[in-house]
């Protein structure tokens, strides 16, 4: 399936949990291990999404292999939080182009808030944020408030449509502070980037939103917020002269 019609994703999510897995590897060490591991099964539904560009390679295989087989891990070369301490915002994301979108996300709330504590969550397998009494391969609630914590905002980035990542978390602890951005029917002919700006599912809205959850950023938020709008600004105004995405 497309960008234009990522609903084959929740169809699939509604069948008998016994035989249905949804894959979302990042990366090439990811997709080896997620391929390899779905060609020795049988009797399942076995979806992987993956894009079809050259892109970045985010693990190491140990480290591919590591989070694939959980199905879900922390990048904490990612985020920045001392050890025993609870981020202030986690930046969750499933699907390589959400993961690249993610992570510049981080960067520019690191740049622009050094003592901000954030938290990079990764998901492989889409059906560890449902609960284990609903499927199998579910993330007890313990592990997965060890993730996303109990009461600190979430924002998720997903390839899809947000509203199956409600539906899977719907009964975790902290499903009221999770804000997905996703696909939102928005799709033309244009730069690659821009496609993820009209869906809101960008570098530079994943940080306004998480901002925007954050309160205790006070005034200092107005003018970072300031400049990250500008850059929306500037990404526009760049496509609409050269026909193509910024080189950054």
């Amino acid at each position: 399936f497309s960008h234009q019609d990522p609903g084959f994703v929740d169809h699939v999510a509604n069948k008998k949990a016994d035989i249905v897995r949804i894959y979302f590897p990042p990366d090439a060490n990811t997709l080896l291990w997620v391929a390899d591991h779905c060609l020795a099964t049988y009797d399942r539904v076995n979806v992987i999404v993956v894009g079809k560009q050259p892109s970045r390679q985010w693990l190491a295989l140990e480290e591919a292999k590591r989070d694939c087989a959980a199905g879900i891990g922390t990048w904490e070369w990612a985020g920045k939080v001392p050890q025993g301490e609870e981020p202030d915002v986690v930046i969750a994301c499933a699907g390589d182009v959400p993961t690249l979108e993610g992570l510049a996300a981080v960067a520019l709330l690191r740049e622009a808030f050094p003592d901000l504590k954030i938290r990079l969550v990764n998901v492989v397998d889409l059906m560890t944020l449902q609960s284990p009494e609903h499927h199998p391969h579910g993330l007890a609630d313990e592990g997965f408030d060890a993730l996303f914590t109990t009461s600190r905002p979430v924002i998720f980035a997903y390839h899809g449509y947000p509203s199956l990542i409600h539906k899977l978390t719907y009964k975790r602890t902290n499903h009221r502070n999770i804000h997905v951005r996703g696909y939102q029917e928005e799709g033309t002919t244009t730069t690659p980037f821009d496609m993820v700006v009209i869906n809101e599912l960008d570098r530079f809205h994943l940080a306004l939103e998480a901002i925007r959850r954050l309160p205790e950023l006070g005034e200092r938020s107005e003018p970072v917020a300031q400049r990250l709008r500008q850059k929306l600004e500037e990404h526009h105004a760049y496509i609409v002269e050269h026909g193509d995405d910024m080189p950054e």
